[in-house]
Formats: structure tokens, sequence, C-alpha cells
């Protein structure tokens, strides 16, 4: 029902996508998960025809999505991440335009909706404008316009988002009961919901399929499963004498078994403490899923005297196997890229980083010589700087000596008129006597 072959993206010099390949049969519920920018909004937009492929094919209920998009998007409910809506609608009217859209006639619409109202839980909105309506409300509306043609081909990226639990259980059995004759990929971040109605699940990081299969291949891709063991701390089996062990005690007979490769203390129910007097021990055990070591668990309780409340072997959870497949990537993006990783997936590996701390250096020497070359002429500046200010205080002071002469002079000057005035004084009083 949806096939994907080699796709790949790029944004410019970007690839948002690597040669993704997938198959999703009919009846299939496939989870299709990663870490945000893996590239999975990327891969649906692809395959609802909102994108098209820079490499790769896709091919959508035997329709190709390039070759006849306008055919795919009938068979096609595409619930987006944050899906578009008219907010001046209301949701009857929005949900009646989508149904126009689709070719719906209004007998064939009406009888749709009932469907709709019950799953989505619309009922007290349907005459509410769009724009009233709170986020959780409106990701139903974006889910009624998925489902309002009843597709063969369910694409679901985040359908319960900003849902509360009630609305999220009544979506997840949903999917449940239409995941029998349809074909669903859902995109999500909550993995309870995946292990709630997938058998099989895809992970994609940094654009490429790291992981494809059902549940438990997925579980156990790092090879190893727990066991959780709870033991009685008050009593011991009836007919063997003596002290009930303490936790300490058990948690080094439980690392003594051979296959165990390590042993953690969990809080159990109804413990309290160890000055209360602890009443029940529980562990978490670690091994290989290549054997079973639960009778030999059984075994040591039985010849130790214990009382064993629980003895349970589980696969490891798709969270942490989620964890463990992303890891590196997420690494990467914080900045703490393993070696091994760098030299793998980065052009150059090591060698580029020893290139990139030699050209440090050079630019480090530059910088140095720069930094000595600047004293120097700040030295130099200095020097001339000082002969400069030299230089404009024997000029200050000669320009003040001149002054002084000038005003000597012109004091000369007007004694010599005085000196004149004086003498033309006297000879005017001799000639009048």
């Amino acid at each position: 029902m949806i096939e994907a072959k080699g796709l790949t993206k790029y944004f410019g010099s970007f690839r948002a996508l690597d040669r993704v390949s997938f198959e999703v049969r009919r009846g299939e519920i496939v989870g299709f998960l990663g870490p945000n920018g893996a590239g999975k909004s990327t891969t649906m937009r692809i395959l609802t025809c909102f994108l098209s492929a820079s490499a790769g094919t896709a091919r959508v209920h035997g329709i190709d999505a390039f070759d006849n998009p306008l055919e795919v998007r009938r068979k096609i409910g595409y619930l987006p991440q944050r899906a578009p809506l008219y907010g001046e609608m209301s949701v009857w009217e929005y949900l009646r335009f989508c149904s126009e859209m689709r070719g719906l006639d209004i007998s064939t619409f009406k009888s749709r909706m009932r469907k709709i109202v019950e799953v989505c839980g619309l009922a007290r909105v349907l005459g509410k404008d769009i724009r009233t309506l709170s986020h959780g409300y409106r990701q139903r509306v974006g889910l009624g316009q998925a489902l309002v043609h009843d597709p063969p081909v369910l694409i679901l990226d985040e359908p319960t988002s900003d849902l509360d639990p009630n609305e999220r259980a009544e979506v997840v059995r949903y999917i449940q009961e239409t995941g029998r004759n349809r074909t669903i990929l859902l995109s999500t971040h909550n993995l309870n919901e995946v292990e709630a109605v997938c058998a099989r699940s895809i992970i994609v990081s940094k654009g490429r399929i790291v992981a494809d299969g059902p549940l438990d291949q997925i579980r156990s891709v790092s090879g190893k499963v727990r066991y959780l063991v709870s033991v009685d701390g008050e009593r011991l089996a009836s007919g063997r004498g003596g002290k009930p062990p303490s936790a300490q005690e058990i948690q080094n007979e439980l690392r003594a078994v051979p296959g165990v490769t390590s042993v953690r203390e969990l809080i159990a129910e109804g413990w309290k403490g160890p000055k209360q007097g602890g009443s029940i021990y529980r562990f978490e055990l670690r091994g290989s899923d290549k054997s079973d070591l639960r009778a030999d668990l059984y075994q040591l309780g039985l010849q130790r005297g214990w009382i064993i409340l629980e003895l349970r072997r589980e696969s490891e959870s798709l969270e942490e196997a989620f964890r463990a497949l992303t890891r590196d990537d997420e690494r990467g993006d914080r900045g703490r890229v393993g070696r091994d990783v760098e030299e793998a997936f980065v052009p150059g590996g090591a060698d580029e980083e020893d290139e990139e701390e030699e050209d440090e250096e050079d630019v480090e020497d530059e910088r140095d010589e720069e930094g000595s070359d600047e004293e120097t002429s700040e030295d130099e500046d200095a020097e001339d700087e000082s002969e400069e200010d030299e230089a404009a205080d024997a000029k200050a002071s000669q320009e003040e000596n001149d002054e002084a002469d000038e005003g000597e002079e012109d004091e000369a000057e007007e004694e010599e008129p005085s000196a004149k005035e004086s003498s033309t004084a006297k000879g005017k009083k001799k000639d009048e006597r």
C-alpha cells in the first residue's frame, strides 16, 4: 500500500533524507519514529505529494506519487503535525468544505459525520468557529478532515498532540479499530501509543533508517534482557531458621549468578527504608538475551530460604532501544560525537581535526607576531610623539619671546610721540612769552 525506494531529499546543500526505503502492507499499523529533525515529516510530505523528492520513488495504493499526485491524494487521509484550518469557518462548515473537495455528496457526508463526531469528540463544537477552539479541539478537527472521505491509507503526524488522556485513548482505540482494513503510518513521540497499536516500527535518525522490524526485534537491539526480582525482607521460608537477609547480602548473591552482568536495587512498593526496616527488596538484573536465568535465580532463592515475591524476564523497553539507536546523532548535535562515530560519518574524520588544530596554531602564531609588531610600532609612535612635544614646546617658547620683543617695541613707539608732544608744547610757551 505504501512503498518508498531510495527517497533522498536535499534542501540546498542540506540532506534531509538519505536513501530511505521501506514498505507498509495492507492492514498494517506501522510506527514511524525518530528524534526531532530526523526526516519523519519530510518523508510524510513526499508520500502525500506536498514535496517532491530529489531522488527515489514513492508509490501509494499502487499509484506513483510523482506521476499521478491527484489520484494519490484521493487515496490518502493526511493529518500534518499542525493542520491548516480556516478560523472563520465553523467546524461543520469546514468539514463540509473538505468533503466537497473530496467529491462527497451531502448524504454520504452526513453518514460519515456520525462516525467522525463520535471518534473525534466534536459534538459540542460543530457550530463554533474554529478560531475560538483550543489547540486540542483544533487537532480533533484536523483528524476529522483526514477521515471524512474514508480513505484506505492514513498518514498521521502526531495525531494525539495537545489531546487530554481521555481524548488520546479514544483516538488510539479508533486507530486500532480502523487498522484492521486500512494501512496506517503513524508518527508520534509517544512510544506508549506505538506499543499499544503497532506491531512494527521504523526508526529514522538524521535522514537514515536505523531500525525496521517488529517491536520485539527492535527492543532486543542491545542484545540484553532484564530480570525483576522481589524478595521478602522480613521473613524466610517456613522451616528455615535464622535472620532474614539484608538488601546488600541479597544483591551480592544475585551478582554471583553466572550470566548476570549487573544488579541494581529498586524502590519497591511497601519499602519503608533501612531505618524503619524494609519489608520488600526489589532488584533489576541484566543479562544476555541468549539465555534464560529464571531457573537459576529461583534455585538460588530456594537454597537460601528466600520468599521470592516476583521473578520476571523482560526485553529492553522500546524507549531504551530508541535511545540506543539514536544516541550517537543526539551526541553529535550536542557536540559530543565519539571519535569512532566522527571517523565514520564526518568527511576526513580525525585528519580534519588535526588540520583544524594546526590552522588554529598558525592563526595564534600570526596573532602573536602581529601583537609584537604592534608593540614595536607603539614604542616608535611614543618616541615620535615625545619628539613632537619637545618641538612644540620650543616653538611655543620662541613665540612667547617674539611677543615680548614686539611689546617692548610698541612701548618705545608710544614713548616717542609723547616726547615730541612735550617738546612742541615747550616751543609754544616760548613764543607766547
